[in-house]
């Protein structure tokens, strides 16, 4: 829609307009999803076999554009930078080494500054992508391959403000990290590594052995121990149970808070004399060390138990809470 100053829009007017948008702009999106053939393959195929890091280089908003590509390159295991094309020509260019590739990002493909940048990449050998909407512009005609991103209009109503263009842009960046992805075969448990602090670096990351409790609040008893014994151990260790051991220290089971419940409806207080392995559950839940922490919460779950003991070799090695897997963030 034309602009129209000083008039009045309505809500139904602003809210067409706005999805004229998105329209105009998937549509130069398909356009270039059919436009472009080889030539990504090419690219996306010279990046991964880059030895270095692949060198995003824009000014303006082709240069917030490249910045954005850069991130996803980096989140995706493709080492990559941003290189602001004005910092380049003043010191920046230090950075760059013969084994990148250089992606220049320019609509006219004559933006002067992307353009003083390219003798450089020439002189030490590092090879350069395109991503421009001429062809025929210096900087498409002397890349090593050149990515159209021409668009029929912007899709503001002046026609001008760099929108649907810069929305081809990202979405060629996206595509070339995607299918380098491929060519890498990354993983999930690749993902994570570059995303510790995120949701699914942890589920990916963590395991039992960090987040459980140190040895020395392991709570423990022998099989001679009295209930009330064991009632002092689950009160002071937090658990709200104690593992139950044999005399060579190999786990035989547990008595947990629950138990004791049960106990006392059936047996009243004279079941505090009682020794634990009359009242222990045998056949307790159990977990290695290095499974990860999102498989103790599922084994939770699925048990419908709040605490796990982190075995190794059948001695109980700590314990593991359901509030300690909360507080990690994996629910």
């Amino acid at each position: 829609m034309k602009a129209r100053a000083g008039e009045v829009w309505s809500d139904e007017e602003l809210l067409a307009s706005g999805k004229a948008v998105l329209v105009d702009e998937a549509q130069e999106l398909e356009a270039a999803s059919k436009r472009l053939g080889l030539e990504l393959v090419e690219a996306a195929r010279l990046i991964h076999g880059c030895r270095g890091r692949v060198v995003v280089v824009g000014l303006g908003k082709s240069g917030l554009i490249g910045r954005k590509i850069a991130a996803t390159l980096a989140s995706l295991a493709t080492p990559a930078f941003f290189l602001h094309a004005a910092e380049g020509v003043h010191g920046d260019l230090g950075m760059v080494r013969s084994e990148d590739v250089g992606l220049f990002i320019s609509n006219s493909g004559e933006t002067r500054e992307v353009l003083e940048l390219l003798p450089f990449f020439r002189r030490i050998g590092a090879s350069v992508i395109a991503l421009t909407g001429r062809s025929a512009s210096r900087l498409g005609r002397e890349a090593d391959v050149t990515l159209l991103t021409t668009v029929t209009r912007e899709a503001d109503p002046l026609g001008l403000a760099p929108t649907s263009s810069t929305t081809v842009q990202l979405g060629v960046g996206d595509a070339l990290a995607v299918m380098v992805t491929r060519l890498r075969g990354l993983r999930q448990e690749d993902f994570a590594l570059f995303h510790p602090g995120g949701a699914l670096g942890r589920k990916l990351l963590l395991r039992v052995d960090d987040l459980m409790g140190p040895p020395e609040r392991l709570p423990s008893v022998g099989c001679d121990a009295s209930v009330q014994d064991a009632l002092f151990e689950i009160t002071s260790k937090g658990y709200g149970a104690t593992c139950v051991v044999d005399d060579e220290g190999l786990l035989v089971g547990v008595f947990t808070d629950g138990d004791l419940r049960r106990l006392l409806e059936r047996r009243g207080v004279q079941a505090m004399e009682g020794t634990i392995a009359e009242a222990m559950t045998t056949g307790p839940k159990t977990i290695g060390a290095d499974r990860l922490a999102v498989e103790a919460l599922r084994l939770m779950e699925s048990w419908e138990v709040t605490v796990l003991i982190v075995v190794d070799g059948g001695r109980p090695r700590a314990m593991i809470h359901l509030h300690e897997l909360l507080k990690a963030g994996l629910a």
